[in-house]
This record gives structure tokens, C-alpha cells and sequence, in this order.
């Protein structure tokens, strides 16, 4: 979706950060298959293992699913099944938008966020290490998920922003470039 100069500043703000990360992360993927190659090579090639280099992967891997998640938010990314979706006006699907991120996203992503914080501090307390001698940051691992949500709620205001603005007119609702011609 492209910035639109109607939009206000706090969207376009979000937007761009929520963008930013996803751009960014998306690097990450490149990198993870290169050392994935990397740890095959060295285990049937050379006869090498090494945890470190498997739980990288790990990370890497959660990394770019949780600190993607909002990105694929903001590109409508995520699975939806939308046989009634579809068929409804830009204004409908904007209610439905703005319903569905207020009474289901946000709920769900504060929920996850306190639920979780608890079990992130005492990782952070104790320093938490891997116990097979792998990565000794099981802690930052484990605060991906907090920065997960706080992402995705920050994309959320951002959604609820511009869900808002489409209801009032104030905005076109953009057509996405993944949704089927029926």
C-alpha cells in the first residue's frame, strides 16, 4: 500500500516503522538459509556439528515470524477465510476490519503480552542459557515475543486509523493485490 498524502502523520508514521521492521527482517530469511546450507554441508560433508550454529537457525527463525507478524498485518498478509469478505463494500470491509482489530486483535495481543511478560522476566533474571551448550541468550529469544506484540499493536492503532478514515470517507479502501477475481 503506498502512502497517501491524506493520510495523517501518526499512520504514516506507523506504517513506516511497521514497514521498516518487515523490510528488514525479510534480510534475515536470506541469512538463515545460507547458514542452514552451511550446517548441512559441515555435517555431511565434513562431519562437523554445531549446536550453536542449528539453534541460529532457531532464532533466525522465530525472529523473522515474530518480528513479521505485524508487517503481514499491514500487507494483509495473514489467512483469512473471506467468502463473505469478498463480496462486501469497501465501507463493510472496513467495519469488518475495525471490529475484528479491536475486539480480537488487541485483546489478544494485550493478553499475550502480560500473560507472557512474567515468563520473559525470569528469563531475563536468571539469564537464561540454552542447556544443550548451544546460544547463551535464550532471554532475547524468549523477548521476541513481547516486542511481537508490541509491534503488532502499534500496527494495530495503525489499522484502526485508517479503518476509521475509510468509514468516514476520508480515505479510498485499497483492493489487495493477492484477492481472487470471482
Amino acid at each position: 500500500m503506498r502512502a497517501n498524502s491524506h493520510e495523517p502523520r501518526l499512520l504514516r508514521w506507523l506504517d513506516s516503522l511497521t514497514e521498516g521492521v518487515g523490510r528488514a527482517i525479510a534480510w534475515l530469511v536470506i541469512v538463515m538459509m545460507l547458514v542452514q546450507f552451511a550446517i548441512v554441508v559441515l555435517r555431511y560433508f565434513l562431519g562437523v556439528n554445531s549446536i550453536v550454529m542449528q539453534e541460529s537457525v532457531m532464532y533466525m527463525h522465530a525472529t523473522v515470524f515474530m518480528l513479521g507478524a505485524a508487517w503481514t498485518l499491514k500487507q494483509d498478509g495473514h489467512v483469512r477465510v473471506d467468502i463473505f469478505y469478498r463480496k462486501l463494500s469497501s465501507r463493510a470491509r472496513a467495519w469488518v476490519d475495525l471490529l475484528g482489530t479491536l475486539f480480537l486483535l488487541v485483546p489478544v495481543a494485550l493478553f499475550i503480552a502480560i500473560g507472557s511478560y512474567h515468563y520473559v522476566l525470569t528469563s531475563w533474571t536468571i539469564m537464561e542459557r540454552s542447556p544443550n551448550g548451544g546460544i547463551p541468550a535464550v532471554y532475547l529469544l524468549k523477548t521476541l515475543i513481547l516486542v511481537m506484540m508490541a509491534l503488532l499493536l502499534l500496527q494495530a492503532v495503525a489499522q484502526l486509523v485508517r479503518q476509521a478514515l475509510i468509514i468516514r470517507g476520508a480515505l479510498p479502501n485499497p483492493t489487495h493485490e493477492h484477492e481472487e477475481i470471482v
